[in-house]
């Protein structure tokens, strides 16, 4: 039976390391010596401390580099860096909020936003039902 079973898997495609010789199933020992680099248990599982001092972290960007060369960029005060930048940390508002809103007293840049949030909207919509069909 186990030999009719393991041809039929073969035929499929099935590896033989999957099914196993005979339709047995195979385990590791467990008890042997771990290779170096296996994902086993053991004292590696512990959380590493950073190799960086709190100095470094707190003075540079760190992981800001894209040159293999190059050095994580310093850290500069407030005052040295545009004031546009800090208008990119703000909250815009979601177009269900835009629409709860009456659009007769949005100023300017929440009406664009409105209407490009709304005509996104619609586009997926449209999408959607086109792909359905």
């Amino acid at each position: 039976m186990s030999a009719n079973y393991f041809r039929a898997l073969q035929g499929v495609g099935i590896p033989k390391e999957v099914v196993g010789v005979g339709g047995c199933r195979k385990f590791s020992a467990g008890g042997g010596k771990a290779r170096k680099g296996s994902k086993g248990g053991g004292a590696g599982d512990a959380p590493k401390e950073s190799m960086l001092s709190k100095e470094v972290k707190s003075t540079t960007v760190v992981g800001a580099t894209i040159l293999k060369s190059g050095t994580d960029p310093k850290l500069l005060p407030d005052a040295e860096y545009p004031d546009w930048l800090s208008y990119l940390l703000d909250k815009r508002p979601a177009l269900s909020e835009l629409r709860r809103k009456d659009i007769e007293i949005l100023p300017c840049e929440g009406l664009k936003r409105f209407v490009k949030l709304d005509n996104r909207a619609r586009i997926k919509e449209n999408n959607s039902i086109t792909a359905k069909n």
